[in-house]
């Protein structure tokens, strides 16, 4: 590999390419490579469904996976809880740099928070996972589906049309609307999605010099968290847009909670575990805990319960 400069695929939105430009400088502050953001447009930068309509899981990844393969691009970014669980043939996941706040957030106007708003107010989201959990705090409030950029949902509710929407605090952030936030949940009120927060850097499987020089990037505490979250989406056979919960966090013993969820949050199912407590935070370890609870829900029930959802939608 010489040491020229080198080719970062990002998606289009204003986000993708806050957070690809971060990256892109962390590379060159760690490696001394120039490195050069090139905008890729995507199946769901361009349509406006809901992701479930659409093919929800991998919606985003694809067209960059195909820029890598095709030598478009050297690397690509992801919003790592974007990925299907699955391996891609001919990549590689290089590097899971530091997780960034894996909450979900609440926007609303006048500062109001989830208990300030007015019966049958209407919040815009759309994750199935998300309006599951809203409607377990607030059951007299109406879930309205919604697309678009940070943006153009927070335009939503500053215009009326809707009184308050969800969103991960981690993209608000990047987006520079860390301000407009008005309530932030807690894991135990609202289970984030698999790997929200957190970025993956992906490159050709057969660079293995520039995997190697990437994977400077890794946080390994980081990496075991989204492992583990990841491993049980994959053993529950759900895409990245069914109503499962799920958080993973520390080192010895490596921890983790996890949930499915109805519809209206009124069906819920449960369950944590933890790594055995004298090992670190491997990704053998980390494999192995989603695996288990995910057996666990999956002898509850979750599958019935992640149909009953999915026809619902």
């Amino acid at each position: 590999m010489n040491a020229q400069t080198l080719r970062l695929g990002s998606r289009r939105s204003p986000m993708a390419m806050a957070q690809s430009g971060r990256v892109a400088g962390v590379i060159t502050e760690l490696t001394g490579r120039l490195v050069e953001v090139v905008e890729v447009t995507t199946r769901g930068d361009v349509s406006r469904a809901q992701l479930d309509r659409i093919g929800g899981n991998g919606v985003f990844a694809g067209a960059l996976r195909e820029a890598l393969l095709g030598g478009e691009v050297d690397v690509a970014v992801h919003s790592l809880k974007d990925l299907p669980t699955g391996p891609a043939a001919g990549i590689a996941l290089a590097a899971v740099p530091p997780r960034e706040d894996p909450r979900d957030a609440l926007v609303a106007r006048d500062g109001a928070k989830l208990a300030d708003l007015r019966p049958g107010a209407t919040i815009g989201t759309g994750s199935p996972r998300r309006a599951a959990q809203v409607l377990r705090l607030r059951g007299d409030l109406r879930c309205v589906p919604i697309r678009g950029n940070a943006g153009t949902r927070l335009g939503k509710v500053i215009s009326g049309e809707l009184d308050a929407v969800l969103l991960a605090r981690a993209g608000l952030a990047r987006n520079g609307h860390a301000d407009a936030v008005t309530q932030v949940f807690e894991p135990d009120e609202m289970l984030p999605a698999p790997g929200q927060g957190a970025l993956a850097v992906e490159c050709r499987a057969d660079e293995l010099e520039l995997a190697a020089l990437l994977g400077a990037l890794t946080c390994p505490a980081s990496l075991a968290a989204v492992t583990a979250e990841r491993s049980l989406l994959q053993a529950l056979g759900a895409g990245c847009t069914a109503s499962v919960g799920v958080y993973a966090t520390g080192t010895r013993p490596l921890r983790m909670r996890a949930a499915v969820f109805g519809t209206d949050g009124r069906q819920v199912l449960r369950a944590h575990g933890a790594a055995p407590r004298e090992s670190s935070a491997s990704f053998t370890e980390a494999l192995r805990l989603g695996r288990e609870l995910a057996a666990e829900l999956l002898c509850a029930g979750a599958r019935d319960l992640m149909e009953v959802t999915a026809s619902a939608l």
